[in-house]
């Protein structure tokens, strides 16, 4: 079992492109500015040709991510402070709000989480990987996506289909503030322990 410790606070677009243009660095020993003009002599005619051509230069995920905004612009979503994507995605779902609220007041509970805001939903990240998103799903439920490698290790969950990342596996959904209790807290730790 892992030690308890406090959550981090939200991470900012900022500090996000910070953390991957070094990682950018890191990997090919190239800056943002040297791929922007290197894409740029390229010359790719749309964001699927650009990824493509990522690819064969061994630059995917993340940073493949970044330099295509680079590229052809950053989304509207991305200028928006972490308030203002939870405040968006329960605008018109004031119901579940307090439930949402109440699962990141118990992620001290599960570990040290890593929260990252994104248009539809909330990746809550360990130390390894996402292990668990959360996005409302109706004006009346919120569905926690978890992921286990090992579906053993999810016995009595339903299956996930479409919640936040694709590599979530399972999922639970809860309707009120009472439903974020000891089990659902148990199984946010379950999936970030698989996940380390």
């Amino acid at each position: 079992m892992c030690d308890v410790t406090a959550s981090k606070a939200p991470r900012s677009w900022r500090e996000m492109y910070e953390r991957i243009a070094a990682q950018i660095q890191r990997e090919t020993g190239a800056d943002v500015a040297a791929w922007n003009l290197r894409i740029r002599d390229w010359g790719p005619r749309d964001p699927a040709d650009l990824r493509a051509w990522l690819n064969e230069q061994g630059v995917t995920g993340y940073p493949a991510m970044l330099l295509g905004f680079e590229t052809f612009g950053y989304p509207d979503y991305l200028k928006a402070s972490a308030d203002e994507l939870v405040e968006g995605q329960y605008r018109d779902k004031p119901a579940i709000r307090p439930i949402y609220d109440r699962l990141m007041a118990e992620l001290p509970n599960v570990g040290e989480v890593e929260v990252q805001i994104r248009k539809t939903y909330v990746a809550l990240i360990g130390p390894r990987r996402t292990f668990a998103s959360i996005q409302p799903t109706t004006k009346t439920r919120i569905d926690i996506g978890l992921r286990f490698d090992d579906s053993a290790d999810a016995s009595g969950l339903q299956p996930a289909k479409s919640i936040g990342q694709s590599s979530m596996t399972h999922k639970l959904s809860l309707s009120s503030p009472e439903g974020v209790s000891h089990e659902t807290v148990g199984w946010l730790r379950r999936a970030y322990e698989a996940n380390l």
